[in-house]
């Protein structure tokens, strides 16, 4: 499968681990950055991230940051784009479920690196249940398609 990845400075350490670990499970990571634990904002690097997989670029996308709280925002505000941040494998495997979620958001700070792969793993191997879930997601979208036509009054 391939991915796209990106982390801010905090989430740094924590992308290289995630990275080789999905490397080793054959599947082909896209790296937006950043690339060293250098200072930088994330909102931009968590909307190409976004971007990218609502465009077809990836087929999911894992952004990480200190709390991952952030990232989500930022990925959340590129139309397409449903980010989750997960903090166990239970909240990772019901926003694949239930929310159809296209993006992971991790917290370097928050997760252990042993526990954020399995909640990759868990994101990866997890499909949409669709059924009663598919108008959920058409509901949000729809408000996703509202507020922009609000914004472009």
């Amino acid at each position: 499968m391939r991915l796209v990845i990106g982390s801010d400075h905090a989430g740094y350490v924590l992308k290289g681990a995630v990275i080789g670990h999905l490397e080793e499970g054959g599947h082909e990571v896209v790296d937006v950055g950043t690339f060293s634990e250098v200072p930088v904002d994330y909102p931009p690097i968590c909307a190409d991230v976004a971007r990218r997989v609502v465009q077809g670029q990836g087929r999911l996308g894992i952004v990480i940051g200190g709390s991952g709280q952030g990232e989500a925002i930022a990925a959340n505000k590129v139309h397409g784009a449903r980010a989750a941040l997960c903090h166990d494998e239970y909240t990772s495997r019901f926003a694949r479920r239930h929310n159809d979620a296209n993006l992971l958001s991790l917290g370097a700070r928050v997760v252990a690196t042993e526990l954020a792969l399995d909640i990759v793993d868990v994101f990866l191997a997890t499909p949409f249940d669709g059924g009663r879930h598919v108008a959920r997601i058409e509901e949000l979208a729809a408000i996703e398609a509202e507020e922009s036509d609000r914004a472009g009054r």
